[in-house]
């Protein structure tokens, strides 16, 4: 009688291939999808959109790499995705040269997001910051691809979602990491009622929707909400902003 095949052994994946950062996607998608909506679909988009998300794949994974001090098995996806970034941004720059101007915009807070990651600093406001700024420059360069004319809409509603992503990196921090941490509670609270008066120049509807935000900075960390509610009250606060924003600048 025969012996009954041994099964297939699974090849395991591995590492840095899949973000395990949640958080990100709302922070990725948020500015690109605004600054399209804002500026006008256009073509360009569909593969400045695949660009945009390919390249922070490529991003996470090179952190990781990094963080784990160049070790050959974390170099795959940064391979992969780092040949798909440069083919998905050829094809971009070949539909549309003129936004290769934005590039150097980009420079700082990639550096800084990578210098962080291979001093095991990403946790670090910092480089929380400096990855909000390149997220919020995507709005107008996704503005500038869908229109001809001047780019003060655009520059205004990436100044919304920077402050509003912005203020993110102080809040979850007060919800989690830094939870216990009053004096980075009130630095959270600050934070976002200063934006609440930045926003004024623009639209009292965005005061009033970063007056809430800031209530929500005080009052939120002290019933200590898992990171499921977290997030879902995040995902709402994210709509609201671009929502808004569309609407009133």
């Amino acid at each position: 009688m025969a012996e009954p095949a041994a099964p297939a052994r699974r090849t395991r994946r591995g590492p840095g291939w899949v973000p395990n950062q949640h958080g990100a996607w709302a922070m990725l998608a948020s500015p690109l999808l605004v600054g399209i909506l804002a500026g006008g679909v256009a073509w360009v988009d569909l593969p400045l959109t695949a660009f945009w998300f390919v390249g922070y794949l490529a991003f996470f994974a090179t952190s990781l790499w990094l963080k784990a001090n160049r070790r050959a098995r974390w170099f795959p996806p940064v391979r992969a995705y780092g040949v798909a970034s440069v083919v998905l941004g050829a094809v971009v720059a070949a539909l549309r040269p003129d936004l290769l101007r934005w590039a150097p915009a980009f420079v700082v807070p990639l550096g800084v997001g990578l210098w962080a990651a291979a001093h095991r600093r990403d946790r670090d406001v910092l480089a929380g910051l400096s990855t909000v700024l390149g997220s919020a420059l995507m709005t107008v360069v996704a503005f500038d691809a869908g229109t001809e004319g001047p780019l003060t809409r655009g520059w205004e509603l990436a100044l919304v979602q920077l402050l509003y992503f912005a203020g993110t990196v102080f809040y979850v921090k007060t919800v989690i990491r830094e939870r216990d941490n009053r004096a980075f509670w009130w630095l959270s609270i600050g934070f976002h009622a200063a934006a609440a008066g930045a926003v004024t120049v623009l639209s009292p509807w965005l005061t009033l929707v970063f007056a809430a935000l800031t209530a929500r900075a005080a009052v939120v960390p002290r019933w200590r909400p898992s990171p499921k509610q977290v997030g879902l009250g995040e995902i709402a606060s994210t709509v609201l902003v671009a929502v808004v924003s569309l609407l009133v600048c």
